[in-house]
């Protein structure tokens, strides 16, 4: 089973499907072939937990050469029956950095909130590693080195430090280790490789901070021009379709919903500067709201392949500002025009009288002759207004 890339919500819903699809085969082994940078702490624990529960033993093997298992790639490898590494890997690096910070502070912040914050992330990972370490029998003070230090390990040294059981070059030759040190006849196994399916694949796309970032905007835009333009329809299903998907998203993201709530803010206010005399601090509110919750939207800072690039935001934000100022402006502004079809466009039309008459005569509005009514003597030639309609009949007003 491949295992590559961020580790997030797919790859967690990926090894869960697998594992399960192993033990119904009843297959003799799982190999986990990981190349990772780390991921959600969410992702990995639930990975783990799925691990630890197989009734399949796992080995977690980092390939190909020049592969990885930093961060939460490392908790993997301590939480597998069997751990192995191909030359030229390394594995570590797995301080946690999900809250924004390093693993060290500076002397002068020792007693801030966010130092605090930091020892208890760091010590629930330290924890963490260490009981992975003791159930698997492996270096239990090198995992807490790896979190507290950052410190990494390539695959001759990992064997040396008791951190990984093998160094194998492919695997076939893993599953000939395995068997000589274990209960287990996988020298000669069937290897039956688990493709990632289009459900992970999917669920990789959506649950990109991204997309799933892009996703809630164009389901809020969609859904605002629907109610300014009702009866279009499709806008209406595009954006409820964007907008459940990124709800569901950001269910499966460690999402900030301070930040979700400064984002719906900020676009009220946007709108309501199309239709308010506001003098622009609705709008310029509105924007301010919208760029900050964009930026505290997931708590995923610095963790890889897991944040929202700032140009994006400020991408989104310009293209935001733009489409509610001027889109939704010229809307609220064509909803504010004259008439100009119909009967309430005659109401304030000027015409001229085409014969002389005392209460009612004839009268060219429009280039259409009109039967009209007035409450004075009309010369012909005279300037009218028409001030009323009844029926066919105009009520107007000689210009003087």
């Amino acid at each position: 089973m491949p295992v590559e890339g961020a580790i997030g919500p797919a790859s967690a819903d990926f090894v869960r499907r697998a594992l399960a699809r192993a033990a119904k085969e009843k297959a003799q082994l799982v190999v986990l072939q990981i190349d990772t940078p780390g991921g959600l702490d969410t992702s990995m624990r639930e990975m783990i937990k799925h691990i630890l529960a197989s009734p399949v033993p796992v080995a977690a093997y980092v390939s190909p050469s020049g592969a990885r298992a930093a961060s939460a790639g490392t908790f993997i490898l301590y939480a597998s029956h069997y751990a192995a590494m191909a030359p030229g890997t390394n594995l570590g690096a797995a301080s946690p950095v999900s809250i924004g910070g390093s693993p060290q502070q500076k002397d002068d912040k020792k007693d801030s909130g966010v130092d605090t914050m930091t020892k208890k992330v760091t010590n629930d990972a330290v924890a963490y590693i260490r009981s992975l370490a003791q159930v698997r029998g492996r270096n239990a003070d090198w995992g807490e080195r790896a979190v507290r230090e950052a410190v990494s390990l390539p695959a001759e040294e990992a064997v040396k430090q008791k951190v990984i059981d093998f160094v194998a070059a492919d695997v076939p030759t893993l599953l000939k280790q395995i068997d000589k040190k274990a209960n287990l006849q996988t020298a000669n196994a069937q290897v039956i490789i688990v493709e990632v399916d289009w459900r992970t694949r999917i669920l990789g796309v959506i649950t990109n901070p991204s997309v799933a970032y892009l996703l809630i905007l164009i389901g809020i835009y969609a859904l605002i021009f629907e109610f300014t333009n009702p009866g279009l329809i499709l806008p209406g299903v595009v954006g409820a379709i964007c907008v459940v998907l990124a709800l569901y998203s950001f269910h499966l993201l460690p999402v900030n919903y301070a930040g979700l709530a400064l984002i719906v803010l900020g676009i009220a206010f946007m709108v309501a500067e199309a239709f308010l005399p506001a003098f622009g601090s609705l709008g310029i509110g509105g924007l301010i709201a919208f760029v900050l919750g964009s930026i505290i939207l997931l708590d995923t800072d610095n963790v890889p392949g897991f944040e929202i690039p700032y140009a994006l935001i400020g991408g989104v934000a310009a293209a935001s500002a733009a489409f509610l100022f001027f889109v939704v402006g010229v809307a609220v502004r064509n909803r504010r025009r004259p008439v100009v079809t119909g009967r309430e466009q005659m109401i304030g039309a000027r015409g001229e009288a085409i014969e002389d008459f005392e209460r009612e005569g004839w009268a060219r509005v429009h280039g259409e002759n009109w039967r009209v009514r007035a409450n004075a003597p009309v010369r012909r030639g005279d300037r009218l207004q028409v001030k009323a309609i009844d029926g066919l009949i105009l009520t107007v007003e000689v210009e003087r």
